[in-house]
């Protein structure tokens, strides 16, 4: 099985165009330690592939990082693949609310030494041991407490468009 895309890009250009296909166009990233990012990229090839999965998407041993469009009437044949993977089972998708689902013409999951470009070098540093999530309520209560400090780590650029309100703000790139 080829686990790459062949076609002329400019003739995928005009498929995705000419199509009447309802896509839905979602995002979603993962931190988790994998041990062979090759072989597990492979693995969503060939699943995503067989549902029409469209996008991009990054590999590394650190997780995944995803922005792809799938067939809408496929979304739960989707959605039931990512639960047969134990570290993607119930992970949040986060649908783009102004899109006509033409943003992708193929599908590409590269491996990469990082899913985002943090420029963190520190060996020692696990993406994955995080905290715990909160709800908008509870994070509403907790910065409403004038003892919390939030540091919104969004870019510049995000920072402009928006930003919460009495937020540390660092300038990153």
């Amino acid at each position: 099985m080829q686990l790459h895309n062949k076609i002329n890009t400019e003739e995928l250009r005009e498929q995705i165009r000419n199509s009447t296909e309802e896509r839905t166009t979602i995002s979603f990233y993962q931190y988790y330690n994998l041990g062979n990012p090759s072989l597990f990229r492979d693995h969503l090839f060939i699943m995503w592939d067989k549902i029409g999965v469209l996008g991009r998407t990054y590999v590394a041993h650190e997780g995944i990082n995803a922005q792809i469009s799938i067939p809408t009437k496929k979304m739960d044949d989707f959605k039931s693949e990512l639960s047969q993977i134990t570290f993607l089972d119930g992970i949040r998708l986060n649908a783009a609310i102004e899109d006509d689902g033409k943003s992708f013409v193929k599908l590409q999951i590269k491996v990469r030494d990082k899913i985002v470009a943090d420029g963190i070098e520190d060996a020692t540093f696990d993406p994955t041991d995080r905290g715990t999530h909160l709800k908008a309520e509870e994070f509403n209560t907790l910065t409403e407490d004038e003892n919390t400090i939030v540091v919104d780590m969004r870019n510049h650029y995000e920072s402009e468009v928006g930003h919460f309100e009495n937020a540390i703000c660092p300038d990153v790139d």
